[in-house]
C-alpha cells in the first residue's frame, strides 16, 4: 500500500475525499459518474413517493399531469450538467438510470409491477432515460458549448447554427422615433407621391424557403430582389432576411425621399424594433433604422388584394425554386434539435428491436413514438397483455392479428367505445 501524497494550501491540509460536489454535480474519484446518479436517484425516489401520496388510487392528479411532471421536473433535474457526464453513458449508468425511471413509469401508467420497462416506455411515449439525457448533452455541446459532434450523429457544425444574442445591442438611451414603426395598416401610404414603397415577404413551401422584396415608386416597379434560403430555415428567418435586404437597399439610396417598408408579419417588425432582440438579423435592422430616420416600417394585411404585397409574395414563392442561393442566414435552433431528436428515436427503435423484454408490445407496436397512447390504445394493449398469456398458440395468433388492426385504426380514427368492444369481442 502506497500512502497518498500530503497536500497543503497556505499551511492548511487538504483532505482526500472519494467524491465532491461542484456546481450541483457530484464528481467521484473514478470519474464514472455513478455517485452523481446515485445521489440524484435518492432525491428522485423521495419525489416519487411524495407524488404517489398526492395522487391516490381514485383521486388526485390525472395521468396526463403525472406524465407532465415526470417530463418537466424529474427529467430536468437529472439533465443538469448532462453534457459533462452523459455524452457516452456506460452500461452501468444506463442500468442505474433505468432503475430510477421505472417507478415513475409504473406510477404514471398504473401497470402491474411485472410489466417490462421497454413496454412501459413504448406505451407512455417516454424514451429510455439515458437516451433522453444523451440527447440533452449532445444539444448542449453543439449549440451552447460550440463543440462539434461526431459525423455519424450529424454533419452540422456549430458555426452553421444561428446563435442567440444577449444584452443590449446599443445604449438604452438610444431608441427609434415613434413614427418610424407602425403596427397599423400602412396601405394609405402607397398612394402618396415621392414615397418609396417597398414590400417584403418570405415563403416556405415543399420546394424550399424563399425571401423577396419589390420597390414601387410613383406607380412604377423600380427594383426587385429575391433569394433562396436553406431548406431548413424558418418562415420567420425568411421574413427577417427580406426586411434586412430591403433596409440595406434603402440605406444605400442617394435620394432623401422617405421610404416606407411594408411587412405582412408583425413578429418581424417587433423583433427589428427591439434593441434587446435575441436575433442577430433583427439587431442589424434596428441599428440601420436608428441611423436612417427616413426609413419607416409599417404592417400591411396579407392576402388582402394589396398589389405590392401580392407581388412580393409571388416573388418569394418563385424564389423557393429558382432563387439565387443565400447563405448568410444560418440554421435555426429547432433544426438541430430536430436532427438530434430523430437520432434519439432511431437509437430507441434499434434498442426495442434488439431487446429481450417487452416482446408482446413490440409485436403489435413495432414503431416507437414520443406520443403517449390514448385511453383506447391503452385498453387494447392491456387486453393484449392478458390474452396473449393464453397457452394456445392458435388463440395467440388470431388475437394478435385482430388487435393489431384495431390499434392501427385507433391511432388514426376516433372510434366509439361500443365499436372497439365489438371488435375485441368483449
Amino acid at each position: 500500500m502506497v500512502r497518498s501524497p500530503k497536500i497543503t494550501w497556505n499551511g492548511y491540509k487538504i483532505n482526500r475525499v472519494k467524491s465532491f460536489k461542484y456546481l450541483g454535480i457530484h464528481v467521484d474519484d473514478r470519474l464514472n459518474w455513478l455517485e452523481r446518479i446515485n445521489k440524484q436517484g435518492e432525491k428522485e425516489i423521495k419525489m416519487q413517493q411524495n407524488l404517489k401520496r398526492i395522487a391516490g388510487g381514485n383521486w388526485g392528479i390525472s395521468q396526463i399531469h403525472r406524465w407532465t411532471l415526470c417530463k418537466t421536473v424529474i427529467e430536468r433535474m437529472l439533465a443538469h450538467g448532462s453534457s459533462a457526464w452523459c455524452l457516452n453513458p456506460t452500461f452501468k449508468m444506463k442500468r442505474k438510470l433505468s432503475s430510477i425511471q421505472r417507478p415513475f413509469q409504473l406510477h404514471i401508467s398504473g401497470a402491474y409491477h411485472t410489466t417490462p420497462t421497454a413496454a412501459l416506455q413504448t406505451m407512455l411515449g417516454i424514451p429510455p432515460l439515458h437516451l433522453q439525457l444523451q440527447f440533452e448533452a449532445r444539444f448542449t455541446s453543439i449549440y451552447r458549448l460550440r463543440i462539434p459532434l461526431p459525423l455519424f450523429i450529424t454533419d452540422t457544425q456549430p458555426h452553421d447554427l444561428e446563435m442567440k444574442a444577449t444584452g443590449w445591442s446599443i445604449h438604452p438611451s438610444e431608441h427609434l422615433k415613434p413614427n418610424q414603426i407602425s403596427f397599423e395598416d400602412g396601405e394609405a401610404y402607397i398612394a402618396l407621391k415621392d414615397i418609396i414603397n417597398i414590400f417584403t415577404d418570405g415563403s416556405k413551401t415543399e420546394h424550399g424557403v424563399g425571401a423577396a422584396f419589390c420597390v414601387l415608386t410613383n406607380d412604377i416597379w423600380a427594383y426587385q430582389w429575391s433569394a433562396k434560403l436553406n431548406d431548413n430555415n424558418t418562415v420567420f428567418q425568411a421574413e427577417l432576411t427580406a426586411l434586412h435586404e430591403a433596409v440595406i437597399y434603402v440605406s444605400q439610396l442617394s435620394n432623401h425621399n422617405t421610404s416606407e417598408i411594408h411587412v405582412d408579419i408583425r413578429a418581424s417588425i417587433m423583433a427589428s424594433s427591439n434593441s434587446k432582440s435575441t436575433n442577430e438579423t433583427a439587431r442589424k435592422n434596428f441599428k440601420i433604422f436608428l441611423s436612417n430616420l427616413r426609413i419607416k416600417v409599417s404592417w400591411v394585411k396579407a392576402h388582402a388584394g394589396n398589389i405590392g404585397n401580392e407581388k412580393a409574395d409571388q416573388l418569394a414563392k418563385d424564389a423557393t425554386q429558382h432563387g439565387e442561393p443565400y447563405s448568410h442566414t444560418k440554421l435555426p435552433k429547432p433544426h438541430i434539435r430536430g436532427l438530434l431528436r430523430k437520432r434519439m428515436l432511431e437509437e430507441w427503435q434499434t434498442s426495442c428491436k434488439n431487446g429481450d423484454t417487452g416482446r408482446k408490445i413490440y409485436n403489435i407496436m413495432p414503431s416507437v413514438s414520443l406520443r403517449p397512447l390514448t385511453g383506447l390504445e391503452r385498453m387494447l394493449s392491456s387486453s393484449l397483455n392478458m390474452d396473449l398469456s393464453l397457452p394456445t398458440s392458435k388463440d395467440f395468433t388470431c388475437l394478435t392479428a385482430i388487435i393489431a388492426v384495431v390499434v392501427e385504426l385507433a391511432r388514426h380514427l376516433t372510434m366509439p367505445r361500443s365499436v372497439s368492444i365489438q371488435c375485441l369481442g368483449i
